[in-house]
């Protein structure tokens, strides 16, 4: 007789799809356990997105003094390497490795880079500071060296992650397998900052030393692990054949004629923009308008990723269910309007309660919107060019993050210096004018994506009854 499960056991085995939305990510290939070892890589990059965009912006503009648009020009360098995401992601596809490896050895070049990265960051930084006899170029000159190479080592670690984790799965699984990876990232972003808050909060510069060195000696142990054994070595495969390879461009412009990408990446880019702006102004916002300590400013970062990953699920579960993808993105838009909105409301309150909802909106609809476009480029691409749609996307996204976040920097210090001079009117006299402009700009940005991807829904919905006559397909945009 068969011993019939517990009641746990049978409660566990009633939990529907719904509730696991990346349940389904897994294969015979790729168990759960091998994809959660793989996802490391993308812990270590939230670790290090938390450090350059949460914390150490925080502790440079307030604690260290550092002017606002340096800090933020000093966080968008790493955008001067971000139109490579495409160009690497094709390379490591077409890799000639004499070990047979394609994803490995680009993989690890990465993650050395980002180490070095994070070595020499917190002295680049008391340098920058001016807490030293050096001359202030050399600070900035140090700085800008350790953002690029932390900047340049994630975004080759991001991109041949994300490919060697679509080369272990088959195709239907991997817009999950992806989105699931995403959602491990911002996980690491919100345990890395959760961390950082508790170490920082009776700050000195020595904790700082200790804590981005911590960061950088345990990038190198999770990628490590994340790599080991998750590629089959293959000579053959990786042999020179003498047959003619296709030019990245060449392989760009066949993806590009494959359907609407222009408008596609369009919605992307401004509705990256339009979340990222304050990446670098929510900290200090909260820490010189609201008078909240380190510690609680960099716990925002943690409720901003944990929005976002709420925002992951939700997403993979209304696109699991059959929801369009740019429809899903529209709403993570609406849902930003509405977390800046809030924000905004909450420096004329004086309520950290309120600015912490606002920051959690913020998270959701970004979640929202991030999954939603990346699911919509790989759905969309051709079945052998995913890992370069994987690219694109990233690259596009990247760059409209790193310009937006340095010109909300930019913008912020050209506005509050207006208002602090009086030449806004009395009633703008405020150092809260600074940030709200650049929130009320992130909302218009919003609206302008609606704008953009409301025809792709459209267009989906179209091109059903054409088909379905044997008409072509909607235009290209």
């Amino acid at each position: 007789m068969t011993k019939r499960p517990g009641r746990i056991i049978r409660l566990w085995q009633g939990v529907g799809p719904h509730l696991l939305p990346f349940a389904n990510a897994t294969s015979e290939r790729l168990p759960m356990s091998r994809l959660l070892r793989l996802s490391l890589f993308q812990i270590s990059c939230g670790m290090a997105a938390v450090l350059l965009v949460g914390t150490l912006n925080r502790v440079m503009i307030v604690e260290l003094h550092v002017p606002a648009w340096l800090v933020a020009s000093m966080v968008a360098l790493p955008l001067v390497f971000a139109p490579a995401r495409a160009l690497i992601g094709f390379k490591s596809d077409t890799y000639k490795s004499v070990l047979g490896w394609k994803r490995v050895p680009y993989l690890w070049l990465g993650t050395v880079i980002q180490f070095g990265g994070l070595a020499m960051m917190p002295f680049a930084l008391l340098v920058l500071s001016g807490d030293t006899w050096a001359e202030p170029w050399a600070g900035q000159l140090a700085a800008a060296i350790a953002f690029l190479m932390t900047g340049f080592g994630m975004h080759m670690v991001q991109t041949v992650g994300l490919a060697l984790a679509t080369d272990l799965t088959p195709r239907d699984q991997q817009p999950n397998v992806v989105a699931m990876l995403s959602a491990m990232q911002l996980v690491g972003m919100v345990l890395s900052a959760l961390v950082f808050g508790a170490l920082l909060a009776d700050f000195s510069q020595l904790r700082l030393i200790q804590v981005v060195q911590g960061a950088a000696a345990l990038t190198l142990v999770l990628n490590l692990v994340a790599a080991w054994q998750q590629e089959v070595r293959d000579p053959s495969r990786t042999a020179r054949t003498g047959e003619p390879e296709p030019t990245f461009l060449e392989a760009f412009r066949a993806l590009r004629k494959s359907g609407p990408w222009n408008r596609r990446l369009l919605g992307a880019g401004i509705g990256t923009a339009g979340f990222t702006m304050q990446d670098v102004l929510l900290e200090p916002y909260g820490g010189q308008i609201l008078g909240l300590s380190v510690g609680a400013t960099t716990a925002l970062s943690a409720l901003l990723a944990g929005g976002a990953v709420i925002g992951f699920l939700r997403a993979a579960q209304r696109l699991g269910q059959g929801a369009d993808s740019h429809q899903v993105a529209g709403h993570g838009a609406l849902v930003g309007i509405a977390g800046f909105t809030v924000i905004i409301f909450s420096g004329a309150f004086g309520s950290g309660a309120v600015f912490a909802g606002g920051v959690a909106l913020i998270g959701f609809g970004a979640g929202l919107f991030g999954h939603a476009t990346l699911t919509a480029c790989m759905r969309a691409a051709p079945a052998d060019q995913v890992g370069l749609a994987l690219g694109v996307w990233g690259a596009v996204q990247a760059t409209a993050a790193g310009c937006a976040i340095a010109l909300g920097g930019v913008l912020r210090d050209v506005m509050s210096s207006l208002a602090t001079s009086g030449a806004l009117g009395e009633g703008l006299a405020l150092a809260a004018t600074g940030y709200v402009s650049i929130y009320l700009i992130e909302i218009a940005l919003l609206f302008v994506t609606l704008a953009v991807v409301g025809p792709l829904v459209r267009n989906r919905g179209a091109s059903r009854p054409q088909q379905a006559a044997g008409l072509a397909g909607p235009a290209h945009v």
